[in-house]
């Protein structure tokens, strides 16, 4: 209880209570992961069972238009899904693979940084100057190079199995330099210090100093940059979908119902892009405004 009281007095929740942008951002964000993670409970109708769905409610227009019906709020698309259940369902297929590229390109661009900033010397270069060459390219061309060569490698029937493992894979691999040239930076400066040079007096190996002693100090500038960074993952993923190299249809992300309702958006039908748009902007405005105010609250030179 004590410890409780304690964390809630501490000058990070007092920078949070202080927020109306942090509180609002943060509840917005709980809101949007219960409904997206939640949604096969939270969701009127399961838009992938084929028993649930009428093609006679195909088209119909948001409750509050001429035609709206109760049962779907923000209408149905042209095959009769509920568009709300659609909307969660997708979100939570845009989430899943924000959070799985966004962890890979951590374990990825935090290892290759920590090598990098304690060895020091070739290996230092070599790693630098791969992260500096590749981030002299657009993220989203990188995933594009890397999802189509995957593509061309396997036959034409996987590609809907393999749709999600590339998606993610093609994204970490994109967004790993950050991680590398950040925990570098970090890593040269808290090798120079007393606890790392006492390790070394007593023998600790060098892996085990990296991950043991120097990885938990650098920590903070790293989860600060994954806040912003699952944001540039989503949108990534739904560049990519709305391109037609994302997800398949039978599993729609946020993007990919984008690019669904954009067939429909100038014959009349604007809610089946509309409300998907909406949702990805309000999904990475509330982590995008979390993730800033999570780097003021954790940057000393700001409190």
């Amino acid at each position: 209880m004590n410890r409780l009281k304690k964390f809630w007095h501490s000058d990070f929740l007092w920078s949070w209570r202080h927020s109306p942008v942090a509180i609002f951002a943060t509840l917005l964000v709980i809101i949007l992961f219960v409904g997206a993670f939640g949604a096969p409970w939270v969701a009127p109708y399961n838009p992938f069972d084929l028993a649930s769905i009428q093609l006679l409610d195909a088209l119909l227009p948001p409750v509050w238009q001429e035609g709206g019906q109760t049962a779907y709020w923000f209408g149905t698309d042209s095959q009769g899904r509920d568009l709300l259940s659609l909307l969660l369902y997708g979100m939570r297929i845009s989430l899943l693979i924000g959070f799985a590229s966004v962890a890979l390109a951590m374990l990825i661009g935090v290892v290759l940084g920590l090598v990098a900033g304690y060895a020091g010397g070739s290996i230092d270069a070599v790693i630098m100057r791969i992260a500096d060459i590749q981030l002299s390219f657009p993220a989203i061309l990188i995933a594009l190079l890397i999802d189509g060569v995957a593509r061309a490698m396997v036959p034409q029937n996987l590609h809907d199995v393999i749709a999600f493992p590339v998606l993610i894979g093609a994204i970490a691999l994109a967004g790993w330099p950050q991680y590398a040239r950040t925990v570098r930076g970090s890593t040269m400066v808290e090798k120079n210090k007393e606890y790392v040079q006492a390790a070394k007096i007593i023998g600790v190996s060098g892996p085990r100093i990296m991950f043991s002693h120097v990885f938990p100090n650098v920590l903070g500038p790293v989860l600060v940059l994954a806040t912003v960074h699952l944001a540039t993952a989503i949108i990534t993923e739904a560049t990519l979908s709305f391109l037609g190299v994302g997800v398949p249809p039978t599993a729609p992300s946020l993007g990919t119902l984008i690019r669904v309702g954009n067939d429909f958006l100038f014959s009349g039908e604007w809610w089946i892009t509309m409300f998907p748009g909406l949702m990805l902007v309000l999904l990475v405005l509330s982590v995008n405004l979390l993730g800033d105010w999570l780097r003021d609250a954790l940057n000393p030179r700001l409190n």
